[in-house]
C-alpha cells in the first residue's frame, strides 16, 4: 500500500484535509503539495517525516479530531512521495507535475505557481545548499513561476510565452533531480 500511486480519490481527501486544517501558512491543495514532495525527493538529503510533515503546516501540526484522519493523511502523503521518488528515479521522462487547469479566454492553460510554490516550499524544509550557476539558473525557472499571480489572469496574457515558462518546470525539476541525485 505504501508505493501505490493515489487515484482521484485519495486527491479529494488530500484537498479535503487540507481546506479543514489549512491556514495561510501551510500548503493548500494538493498541487502545492505535489511541488513540496517533488522538492524533498529531489534534494541533496532525505528528509524526515518530523521536518516534512509540520512543513505541510506551517510548522504547526493541525489539532486533528480523530488519531486515523492523522494517519489516512499520512499515508496518502507517504504514497504519494514514494510514487514521486520511484518515477524520478526509475522513469524521469514520465514524472509529470500536479498543476492546475483552468480555462482562460476560451481556451485550456496550465497553471503551475502553486506548483512552484510548494517546491520552493521543499527547497527551504529540505535546507539545500547552494549549487552551481547551471543549478541555479534551472531553480530560477520555479522560482520564476511561483512569482506569479495567477489568480486572476491578465486579460492580455501571452499565452505562448506563459506556456512556454509552464513547459520549463517539469523539465527543470527532473534537472534539479539528476544533479542532486549525482551528488548522494
Amino acid at each position: 500500500m505504501q508505493n501505490t500511486p493515489l487515484n482521484a480519490a485519495d486527491f479529494e481527501a488530500i484537498e479535503d484535509t487540507l481546506l479543514q486544517y489549512g491556514d495561510d501558512h501551510s500548503v493548500l491543495n494538493p498541487c502545492e503539495l505535489d511541488g513540496y514532495f517533488t522538492a524533498l525527493v529531489s534534494g541533496p538529503a532525505q528528509v524526515d517525516i518530523a521536518e516534512w510533515f509540520p512543513g505541510i503546516w506551517g510548522g504547526e501540526n493541525p489539532a486533528w479530531e480523530t488519531p486515523e484522519q492523522c494517519r489516512q493523511f499520512i499515508d496518502l502523503c507517504v504514497r504519494h512521495i514514494n510514487t514521486l521518488a520511484e518515477q524520478l528515479t526509475n522513469a524521469p521522462q514520465a514524472f509529470k507535475a500536479r498543476f492546475e487547469q483552468t480555462e482562460h479566454q476560451g481556451q485550456d492553460l496550465l497553471l503551475a505557481e502553486e506548483w512552484c510554490f510548494g517546491y520552493l516550499r521543499g527547497v527551504a524544509v529540505g535546507n539545500w545548499p547552494e549549487m552551481p550557476a547551471p543549478q541555479v539558473r534551472t531553480l530560477q525557472l520555479i522560482i520564476d513561476c511561483a512569482e506569479q499571480d495567477n489568480f486572476e489572469l491578465p486579460a492580455d496574457l501571452n499565452l505562448d510565452q506563459h506556456r512556454q515558462q509552464v513547459a520549463a518546470i517539469e523539465p527543470a525539476a527532473r534537472a534539479l533531480h539528476a544533479y542532486w541525485a549525482a551528488q548522494r
